[in-house]
């Protein structure tokens, strides 16, 4: 799953990092309902059956294999994956730990009020549905600027730490998770596709949405944000 961030080049946020800024309510207003959002969104996919976003993928294949319920796997996953944070030497944030939690509470939720989908035509409905919801909860979870989700952290503590380029390192890990979740028994297709396709620009979009006036001049912090500190599935 894309769990992306905004940080200063070279910078690593701390839990405590943001707690005494302005708009402190609304931001944490959107980082609560972005994770929120990102979870149900995935739970619409699931219910498509189209095809999953790529970290969904691995989430849905490790609940086939143990029998746990995907948002209990996608809880599990960022932990272990947090864990990778420390020889990296990443400090996670409040967004960072809240992910962890919220996103995988949120698919079950989901996945327990919709019911599966029957006939092409609701399923493609619910991929579009996933996708823009997807979209649009990156945007607002992301102008909280609470810190990075677990994955993203790894990709760019590699990226750091490796000096390949962030395309790099986000591609080779979500081939590997890609992989391993399809042949755990993950659902991949069409939808996989139209994830990967439209999820960077509608990120984009729900970014200067949802950006929130920086401390000094009122300006959006996020718009100040150059292309290679944004970090966008995801």
């Amino acid at each position: 799953m894309y769990q992306s961030t905004i940080a200063p080049r070279g910078g690593i946020v701390s839990i405590t990092s943001g707690l005494r800024t302005p708009h402190l309510p609304r931001r944490l207003g959107q980082l609560y309902a972005g994770l929120a959002l990102y979870g149900a969104s995935s739970a619409l996919l699931v219910r498509g059956g189209l095809g999953l976003e790529p970290w969904g993928v691995l989430h849905q294949g490790l609940a086939e294999l143990t029998g746990l319920s995907m948002g209990v796997v996608a809880i599990v996953v960022g932990a272990a994956v947090l864990l990778l944070w420390i020889p990296i030497r990443q400090r996670p944030g409040l967004g960072t730990v809240s992910n962890v939690f919220a996103v995988g509470l949120a698919i079950d939720g989901t996945l327990a009020l919709v019911p599966e989908a029957h006939g092409l035509p609701a399923r493609i409905a619910l991929l579009v549905a996933g996708i823009v919801l997807n979209g649009l909860a990156t945007g607002l979870y992301i102008s909280a600027r609470f810190g990075p989700g677990p994955r993203d952290g790894l990709m760019t503590g590699l990226h750091r730490l490796t000096g390949r380029s962030v395309r790099l390192v986000r591609t080779a890990i979500e081939v590997a998770v890609v992989a391993t979740g399809f042949a755990l028994g993950g659902s991949v297709g069409i939808g996989t596709v139209a994830y990967a396709l439209a999820i960077g620009p509608l990120a984009q979009l729900f970014l200067r949405v949802f950006a929130v006036p920086g401390a000094d001049d009122g300006s959006a912090a996020v718009a100040r944000t150059s292309p290679d500190q944004a970090i966008l599935r995801r």
